[in-house]
């Protein structure tokens, strides 16, 4: 007899190899059809913008598309650093080449002349695909129904339409004094252009600045763009006033310059209040107003001005009164020195508590208070809405109950606030994001939730096939000798 040896059992492992590559195959072919067909992305032409002053804007972008788009959009930007309006435009329908067109309706919203303005188009080819950039094009929303004179200073561009060379010089060496002279004091460089439009008609000045102007505006600074309106009629240019307004107004540049931060803008009193007492002082006619509204019991506190002025004569002329009338007892207090201080402190982003206290160790309460004692006025009745009284509460939600919660149940964080039925914000890129992509109904695009469904579906296939084949295999000896080295010695009743 010869040696014993193990028995070969190879056939069933191959099997299951194959059954296993063959699953592992069939689940990759579902993938790779899951997967999106990748469209060529559109070949932009050069965009084109037209601004028309009180007509729109009109845009047109032409492309050439491998697929219909799945969506268009347009990313519209109104100033220098404005967040693009994304405003979504039907799709063509066909491919080739084709041109995309937008007429904004300014009638809706107005924009300000010499308002700068950029668009350009986003074109997703599919749906899941990223987005695709087109060129950006640029313009300027000028008022076009005039015909525009211009003279340069250093900062300050006068431009004007009525009345001779001489009118708009004048106006400009004003306006160049104003900037350098306020520059001087707030300890800051204006070097960026000023434009100055001088409109010589009302109706043609209230439109250009939009409605809603109050019927006493004569100028008006807009620090954003860095321009500046004033009415002015070529025949007024002497008058005292026009003296006025335009250092006015320009101080509101040169003051944006000097608070300039991204957190928080100073009261609007202390603005005001800055721009009257460098442009005419605390007069006379200021110092009445206050006056009466003390003795009539009128006077508006200084947190009751830090927003928009009333739209009230009496209550627009007081606001302006009381402004400078807060900006002059700080100087003749702390000093102008402690006033610029706290007023480029602001450029830190500090809250105003912050910058009062840092500049005369007062928040602004403690500095409204010192005001109105110093005007003899007793304080303000306040009022407006008033806080609700204190309704029943169960025991169980307040904090001296042993084990219970400090806030009512559902209460959540208290300082965020979600609108019923919305959710909370969701990660990744903003309507204005370049490269949004549309997602899934569970927070995924499709080709990523199809690949997911279809690698768990291989991994069940693969644990299914393996324990099936592991039922089928017989089950082996519990303990299997091992092949002998030599042949067993013969057993007793067998012959030698």
């Amino acid at each position: 007899m010869g040696p014993l040896t193990r028995p070969m059992r190879l056939a069933r492992p191959i099997r299951l190899v194959r059954i296993v590559r063959s699953a592992l195959v069939a689940a990759t072919a579902l993938w790779l059809v899951a997967l999106p067909v990748q469209a060529a992305d559109p070949t932009f032409g050069t965009p084109t913008i037209d601004a028309a002053f009180g007509r729109g804007i009109d845009l047109t972008q032409p492309v050439t598309l491998d697929v219909a788009p799945f969506r268009v959009e347009l990313l519209l930007t109104t100033g220098p650093d404005g967040v693009p309006l994304v405003t979504e435009v039907p799709p063509p329908t066909s491919t080739g080449r084709t041109t995309l067109r937008y007429s904004l309706d300014v009638s809706q919203g107005h924009i300000l002349p010499n308002t700068p303005v950029a668009a350009r188009w986003r074109i997703t080819p599919t749906q899941g695909a990223p987005g695709v950039l087109g060129p950006e094009v640029r313009t300027v929303h000028d008022d076009d129904r005039f015909a525009w004179q211009t003279v340069e200073g250093e900062v300050v561009r006068v431009h004007w339409n009525q009345g001779s060379r001489d009118f708009a010089e004048r106006a400009l060496r004003i306006g160049e004094d104003a900037v350098a002279e306020t520059a001087r004091l707030l300890g800051v460089t204006e070097d960026s252009p000023v434009d100055f439009f001088i409109y010589a008609e009302q109706a043609a000045f209230y439109e250009a600045l939009g409605p809603g102007t109050r019927e006493n505006v004569g100028g008006q600074a807009n620090a954003e763009i860095r321009t500046l309106f004033a009415l002015i009629e070529p025949s007024e240019i002497d008058d005292p006033w026009v003296g006025v307004v335009i250092p006015h107004e320009l101080v509101h540049l040169v003051f944006d310059t000097a608070v300039k931060n991204p957190y928080h803008f100073p009261p609007r009193w202390l603005n005001e209040g800055l721009a009257v007492y460098l442009s005419q002082g605390y007069g006379q006619s200021d110092r009445s107003t206050v006056d009466g509204a003390v003795r009539g019991g009128s006077l508006i506190p200084l947190d009751g001005l830090a927003g928009q002025f009333p739209t009230t004569a009496d209550g627009f002329f007081l606001a302006y009164a009381e402004s400078v009338s807060a900006v002059d007892f700080f100087i003749r207090t702390h000093t102008q020195d402690a006033l610029i201080a706290l007023i480029s402190s602001y450029a830190d982003g500090r809250t105003d508590d912050e910058a009062f206290r840092d500049a005369i160790g007062q928040d602004v309460a403690a500095f409204n208070a010192a005001w109105l004692a110093d005007l003899g006025a007793d304080p303000p009745v306040r009022y407006g809405p008033q806080p609700a009284p204190a309704g029943p509460q169960p025991s169980a939600w307040t904090a001296d109950s042993p084990g219970s919660p400090a806030s009512p149940p559902g209460s959540g964080d208290p300082g965020a606030s979600v609108r019923p039925g919305s959710t909370a914000a969701a990660s990744g890129e903003s309507a204005g994001t370049p490269g949004g992509g549309t997602t899934g109904a569970d927070g995924g695009t499709p080709w990523l939730v199809a690949l997911s469904t279809i690698v768990g579906v291989a991994i069940v296939v693969f644990v299914v096939v393996f324990v099936v084949a592991r039922r089928r295999r017989p089950t082996a000896p519990a303990a299997e000798a091992a092949p002998p080295t030599s042949p067993p010695p013969p057993a007793p009743d067998s012959p030698s």
